[in-house]
């Protein structure tokens, strides 16, 4: 996809890049793709005060995003258990998103506007990955993941459909797991990149297109593609040999949301093919939020945290990586999660729902 199909969503004027990044082939190529962008020279990818990790440039956000490319090599090459999304979560080929949700936990780690990075040694991350798929061999109990292949997230801190406008990464990731008969690559996604349809994946990619009702969708995920358009692609990329799941996530009380989620789910099993329901799961994430994040978004889009920030209805949560955030209040979370299931069971019976939380 060039550049100016993709633009307003990227139109990259400065490549803040390594060294190291610009000697690699994979470097390079993403130059090549913006030539009138000028090169910054950076020691690390990490530290980089005007484009992230700086609270002044929470008014410049959306403009950092579409300006700003980051090129840097990654360091520590780690697949780590899941057992959620999927079985495993591989090192990443992207950190960060073009695009701009209110409520990304990514931001909360990297720091405020948080545009794309590319490594460039995708070689090493590829190796590292086929090296973890040999050393599992075949997949002898079913879960939740999957029954019979073991799941990678490739996309853990980041969008791969916009990855694959930047660079071939994730079109080498899923060519590698098109040849692994015992794994399949996994990624989340709220842009829908045609381009991925001409990809041949053979089964070994599972797309897992994010919804929410629309109105809501409205406030919370800026710059990504329309919901209508999401549930219109589901067709066309199981067509194309895809297993698309869907990410209900993340799921945010509104006064009208048990309407809400009606609306979208029956959208839903209006628009899905006999072929795209056969193949369909799910999975449920109720809202995780941060106060750190919430007074960045004051800063930019304090529409936004009239939805996601409710004291009322939330408490504090410490998480399993240590962050303090807030999440629903657990004497409620249980009814909410059953009353969302029910939901899905009576507008949207075909789909199985892998967990919800």
């Amino acid at each position: 996809m060039s550049p100016d199909r993709v633009r307003p969503l990227l139109d990259v004027t400065r490549i803040y890049a390594e060294q190291a990044a610009l000697e690699l082939p994979r470097g390079q190529d993403v130059v090549a793709r913006w030539p009138d962008a000028e090169i910054v020279p950076v020691a690390s990818h990490w530290n980089i005060p005007e484009v992230h990790g700086d609270e002044r440039n929470v008014r410049r956000w959306v403009r950092i995003k579409t300006e700003a490319l980051v090129l840097g090599v990654k360091k520590s090459l780690v697949t780590r258990p899941n057992g959620r999304s999927a079985d495993f979560i591989a090192p990443s080929t992207a950190n960060g998103c073009a695009m701009a949700c209110a409520y990304c936990y990514v931001p909360r780690r990297k720091g405020y506007s948080n545009p794309v990075t590319v490594f460039a040694n995708i070689e090493q991350i590829a190796a590292h990955v086929a090296r973890n798929i040999r050393k599992q061999g075949p997949k002898t109990e079913p879960n939740q993941c999957d029954p019979e292949a073991w799941v990678y997230d490739i996309g853990e801190n980041s969008d791969c459909s916009v990855d694959a406008v930047l660079s071939e990464n994730v079109r080498d990731l899923c060519n590698l797991f098109r040849m692994s008969p015992t794994a399949k690559a996994s990624f989340a996604t709220k842009w829908v990149n045609r381009d991925l349809l001409d990809w041949d994946p053979m089964g070994r990619t599972r797309i897992r297109f994010s919804l929410m009702p629309h109105e809501t969708a409205k406030v919370t995920d800026i710059r990504t593609s329309p919901m209508a358009e999401r549930i219109a692609a589901v067709n066309d990329f199981v067509d194309a040999g895809y297993e698309v799941h869907l990410n209900f996530s993340p799921v945010i009380l509104t006064p009208t949301w048990e309407a809400d989620w009606a609306e979208l789910l029956r959208q839903v099993d209006d628009v899905l093919s006999p072929a795209a329901k056969a193949q369909l799961a799910a999975e449920v994430i109720f809202l995780t939020h941060n106060e750190g994040l919430h007074e960045v978004n004051l800063g930019w889009h304090p529409k936004a945290e009239e939805l996601l920030w409710r004291p009322d209805l939330q408490e504090t949560k410490v998480s399993q990586n240590g962050a303090v955030n807030v999440r629903y209040r657990r004497d409620t979370k249980g009814q909410l999660v059953e009353r969302f299931r029910e939901l899905v069971a009576e507008h949207l019976p075909s789909c199985r729902l892998r967990y919800a939380f």
